[in-house]
């Protein structure tokens, strides 16, 4: 739960940096544009304030915790998937990514007070789910760190002090894997970094023949797809 809010503001301060040429390039996230990841970055945060004020009956067991929180498929979702279909038109409404910008640090500040505001011991509902806040939480940090390795990673290199933006930190990348592990039930070769453990585990990029020889059985179970 430490991870959420600074994974959170390193992501929403990288979309703060980006340029409007920076909006119309691929994301990590197949099929979408940086404008359409930031959309859906959007919505994720009011998805994190409409949870945190619907509040589990005082009696009531978690029913998950912030591994088996997600919903694991080993397939992307169809183009023709309604919610992307929206976030991509909901996207290109923002004919000024200005706008675009303003609305998720609009959103996104009020989902970060909200997180720092609740208490880690309640209960919370949210896709059929009970959870911890803390689980909840700490869920969203695997969430945030996936979506902030797809902002960056095909953003071109800018001259200047900072040439490119910057990515999430070692921590969250650390947390991040260890979640993934948890979820695939087996820890990833210790060849891989942590980045490289992620890519490949959620398939958003290729094992090399190396990497699969290391992976093993493992690659069966790949990729690990969480919604």
């Amino acid at each position: 739960m430490d991870l959420f809010s600074p994974s959170w503001a390193a992501l929403r301060t990288a979309v703060a940096d980006l340029t409007d040429k920076d909006f119309e390039q691929p994301s990590g996230c197949a099929g979408w544009l940086v404008r359409d990841l930031v959309c859906h970055l959007i919505i994720d945060a009011q998805d994190v304030l409409i949870t945190l004020v619907t509040p589990a009956a005082t009696d009531a067991a978690p029913t998950a915790d912030a591994t088996t929180y997600w919903h694991v498929t080993h397939e992307p979702p169809a183009a023709e998937d309604p919610l992307a279909s929206l976030t991509v038109r909901l996207a290109a409404a923002y004919e000024d990514m200005a706008l675009l910008t303003f609305h998720l640090d609009d959103v996104g500040s009020a989902a970060a007070r909200a997180a720092e505001l609740a208490d880690p011991a309640a209960r919370v509902t949210t896709q059929n789910q009970i959870l911890t806040v803390e689980d909840y939480l700490t869920a969203y940090v695997l969430e945030w760190t996936l979506h902030h390795l797809d902002l960056t990673a095909h953003l071109p290199t800018r001259q200047g002090p900072s040439p490119t933006t910057p990515g999430p930190s070692p921590e969250s990348l650390a947390h991040s894997r260890t979640a993934l592990e948890r979820i695939a039930g087996t820890a990833f070769p210790g060849s891989l970094t942590d980045e490289d453990a992620l890519l490949i585990g959620t398939g958003r990029r290729a094992p090399s023949d190396t990497e699969r020889a290391e992976l093993g059985l493992l690659e069966g179970k790949l990729p690990l797809v969480l919604g």
